[in-house]
């Protein structure tokens, strides 16, 4: 279930890094002009600031052990899918003895990896022209878990897992079709593949690039 990511108050943070000040200053006032930049999420703070409103769901939960000299102390370990459902999405992990508190280090550790994702209409059945699908076919791997996923033309959905299908969902992307290798059942390593794939969307260089370039 999407649920909104807690806003902090911009009045009270006091960044610790130049871009973050840059952020707070208003010289830097997009999360576009961000990764246009080339510039790092040094704080999570600059996502609340750069993109409001974002969601997130819990997609795994499960208890791990660690063994020290005091004997086995298990914790929590959350992994999350957030993103505003318009090209931009962010997976993210914590680890906490309270599952509140792991839940919150996982928002934070997925602010910190927000990624812009290319969107198009990239099957030859469907010539639209909206962002509706991915522009052309894109893999990714995590583990022994290979992700491929291809356009689909419009009115498709998302004809993927139905982990894969959340992060997609939350990515803005409509219609997909894909297909999988390894150990999907290992849910992390599932989404780590298709967070990886859907990096890989900006990874190649389309005719419009070289053209804006020009």
């Amino acid at each position: 279930m999407a649920e909104e990511v807690p806003s902090i108050n911009i009045e009270e943070w006091k960044p610790r890094t130049s871009i973050g000040n840059l952020v707070k200053n208003g010289k830097i006032s997009s999360i576009k002009e961000l990764f246009d930049r080339n510039l790092p999420i040094t704080e999570p703070e600059i996502v609340d600031v750069l993109l409001p409103k974002l969601k997130y769901e819990v997609v795994d939960i499960k208890v791990v052990q660690k063994q020290t000299d005091a004997g086995e102390i298990s914790r929590y370990k959350v992994l999350v899918i957030m993103g505003n459902m318009d090209g931009y999405v962010s997976i993210g992990t914590g680890k906490a003895k309270q599952l509140r508190v792991a839940i919150q280090k996982a928002i934070r550790d997925a602010k910190m990896n927000i990624l812009p994702v290319r969107r198009g209409c990239g099957s030859w059945q469907c010539t639209c022209g909206e962002p509706h699908s991915l522009p052309f076919k894109v893999v990714g791997k995590a583990g022994s878990v290979e992700v491929n996923l291809l356009p689909a033309p419009k009115g498709t959905g998302l004809v993927v897992g139905s982990v894969l299908k959340t992060l997609l969902t939350y990515a803005g992307i409509r219609d997909a079709w894909s297909t999988t290798k390894g150990e999907t059942r290992t849910t992390e390593n599932f989404v780590r593949a298709g967070y990886s794939a859907l990096y890989n969307t900006y990874n190649f260089v389309t005719l419009q690039d070289w053209a804006r370039k020009r």
